[in-house]
């Protein structure tokens, strides 16, 4: 018993030492570390802003920022250093980027990364000496899409953080942010939900409508105008009696319209990838196809899902006039070929026409998914050719 008390004495006497060493371990390293961080810190700074002459770090949680500036330091010229981060083709990108008192990028380098191809190690130097104004003449790379632009969007945030702190204004606000406030302020009674209708009506003078989710109206958009219309087809926002007119109409076009889904099975010679066809009263047609991009003919190098088409619904007049087009469902490689179900490009095609339509942006980087989108939409174009008794050389 003696000898079993006098091992628990030596073990508590030895974590008691043990403490005490590590305890005086920190005092001595402590400071050590924080400035080897700190010079680490440094240097980083330097290397955005070399003329750099004496860097204090701001508290950011007093002025809205953009949601990437993670941390913000204000050098002794009046110029500031931001580190940000954001998301390109993988999370957690982090950028530092340094912006003069005149407003240009001192300079820019990327600190971390996740990404596939390295394209961000040296983007960072096409941004020096560019202002607010220029930073999107900066080309995105072929092939790294997602990764550049997410370079060139975080020195945009850099540069707007700039004026902001120097007690300037800027909108900060991402384009999809101010679509969602036109919209809702044009229609409150949506409560901020809103779905883009896929017309299938020839409408005039309207750019794209609308639907809120709730049902209690729409909003039209009209150049940079965004008027709203209840579910009755009243134009609530003021705006010219002609436009208030022509909306009332075309609305009330819309919303009496009829369509109904025509059998296709003794159509021998319409194309296989064509799923199915519907019709309007007026004689429009709605044609859902699909086109072999890189889901169906690339390998597993980057997107492991194989064996899945592109799905595509497209609106047209009988004479081959396309009204409406959208992305139905998708499997290309994220962050390249998932770009077809971007508005961006699909809505290229709006307006096009069979002698036309390939002469759209393709998508950089993913050329089997823009050559599979636009087989996608030669097949519809075949389709109502058929149905309307044209020729085709479809199989």
């Amino acid at each position: 018993m003696k000898s079993l008390i006098k091992s628990v004495i030596t073990l508590v006497c030895v974590c008691a030492v043990m403490a005490s060493l590590l305890a005086v371990a920190n005092i001595i390293t402590a400071p050590i570390i924080e400035k080897n961080n700190n010079a680490a810190a440094n240097e980083a700074l330097l290397q955005v802003m070399p003329e750099g002459e004496g860097f204090e770090e701001i508290d950011i949680s007093k002025f809205e920022l953009p949601a990437t500036v993670a941390q913000a330091y204000k050098e002794a010229n009046g110029g500031y250093v931001f580190r940000l981060v954001t998301t390109g083709y993988k999370s957690n990108f982090i950028i530092m980027c340094g912006i003069n008192a005149d407003g240009t990028v001192s300079g820019a380098i990327c600190l971390s990364s996740n990404e596939t191809l390295g394209k961000e190690k040296t983007f960072g130097e096409n941004f020096v000496g560019k202002n607010s104004d220029e930073v999107d003449t900066v080309d995105i790379i072929s092939g790294a899409t997602k990764t550049t632009e997410a370079y060139r969007n975080a020195v945009k945030d850099a540069l707007n953080s700039a004026i902001i702190l120097g007690g300037g204004s800027v909108d900060i606000r991402t384009e999809e942010q101010i679509l969602a406030d036109n919209l809702s302020s044009a229609l409150p009674s949506a409560n901020g939900k809103f779905t883009k209708l896929f017309i299938v009506e020839t409408v005039e003078g309207i750019d794209k409508i609308y639907g809120a989710t709730n049902e209690t109206g729409y909003v039209c958009v009209v150049g940079e105008e965004f008027i709203g219309v209840d579910n009755n087809g009243n134009v609530i926002t003021e705006t010219s009696a002609e436009n208030s007119q022509n909306i009332a109409a075309q609305i009330a076009k819309i919303k009496s319209s009829t369509i109904e889904k025509l059998d296709i099975s003794g159509y021998t010679n319409i194309h296989k990838n064509v799923i199915s066809i519907s019709k309007t009263a007026s004689g429009n047609y709605v044609v859902e196809t699909k086109g072999a991009g890189y889901g169906i003919k690339g390998d597993d190098t980057y997107h492991p899902i194989s064996g899945e088409y592109i799905v595509v619904r497209v609106s047209m007049t009988k004479d081959g006039k396309i009204i409406d087009c959208l992305t139905v469902s998708q499997a290309e490689t994220d962050g390249i070929g998932s770009a077809c179900a971007d508005e961006k490009f699909y809505g290229q095609f709006v307006g096009k026409n069979e002698s036309n339509y390939t002469e759209v942006d393709a998508i950089s980087g993913a050329t089997m998914t823009t050559d599979g989108y636009k087989n996608a939409i030669k097949y519809a174009f075949d389709a109502v050719k058929i149905i309307e008794g044209g020729s085709t050389d479809a199989e």
